[in-house]
């Protein structure tokens, strides 16, 4: 099966450390991914830019918007994402575990006929 894991954090935070402290956040996301690359683990992944660079786009009936920003104000900012797989959720549950991040949200992908999985 596969898997999302989520990363969310403090954007803030992210902005405001030393270079020293990106460079070993960097450092355990590397070491993260090894790990994932020594099971058979890691399908993909990306961080993502700051929520300032983001847009936007509602859908309201006919109504379509597009706005600066994120769609809500949260203390934590969605930062980044792994896709995983995993024999079952608790075997994601455990992978998630030792990501190196503040709140890792784990989520099913929902299967496709394309896919397979």
């Amino acid at each position: 099966m596969e898997f999302a894991l989520l990363i969310y954090g403090n954007e803030k935070s992210w902005t405001n450390a030393s270079e020293q402290e990106r460079r070993e956040m960097y450092a355990q996301h590397e070491r993260f991914m090894k790990m994932l690359q020594d099971r058979g683990a890691i399908r993909g992944g990306a961080e993502l830019d700051a929520t300032t660079t983001a847009r936007t786009i509602r859908h309201g009936g006919d109504d379509l918007s597009v706005t600066d920003g994120p769609f809500a104000e949260t203390a934590e900012q969605f930062g980044g994402f792994y896709l995983i797989e995993a024999a079952d959720i608790e075997e994601a549950v455990a992978i998630g575990k030792e990501l190196p991040a503040a709140v890792v949200e784990v989520r099913p992908l929902v299967p496709t006929p394309e896919s397979g999985s």
